[in-house]
């Protein structure tokens, strides 16, 4: 594989797309959230492109898997956050199913890099 600035990860596109929507959805919370959930809510989405990036950035299979499995991690308590959105009643069941459609194809494209990675270590 020839190299690839992490900007070209169809994992990073996806996981970049998500962090866009999950922003324009906060903005529709009440004020009092802006530091509570609203905050961590972006943080979590803003973190898997970030470790997705940073491990891409270290060039070393194990390195890279380390830091998938972590924004594999932030991917799962984007989800969660959105689950407490669910349950303050901030978003509706239909909404919180369509983020989830939108979690699972970023989480299936991000299982397959680091499949592909553990290939790499491990071949």
């Amino acid at each position: 594989m020839s190299y690839q600035n992490f900007e070209d990860l169809e994992v990073w596109k996806k996981a970049r797309a998500l962090k866009i929507d999950i922003r324009k959805l906060t903005l529709t919370f009440p004020p009092e959230e802006k530091f509570r959930l609203c905050d961590q809510l972006v943080r979590s989405s803003r973190s898997v492109n970030s470790q997705l990036a940073e491990g891409h950035g270290r060039r070393t299979y194990p390195d890279r898997l380390r830091f998938c499995i972590i924004a594999r991690g932030s991917l799962s308590e984007t989800l969660n956050h959105l689950i407490d959105a669910l349950d303050e009643n901030y978003i509706t069941e239909t909404v919180l199913n369509e983020y989830k459609a939108k979690i699972a194809e970023v989480e299936k494209l991000l299982n397959g890099y680091i499949h592909y990675i553990e290939k790499k270590i491990d071949p």
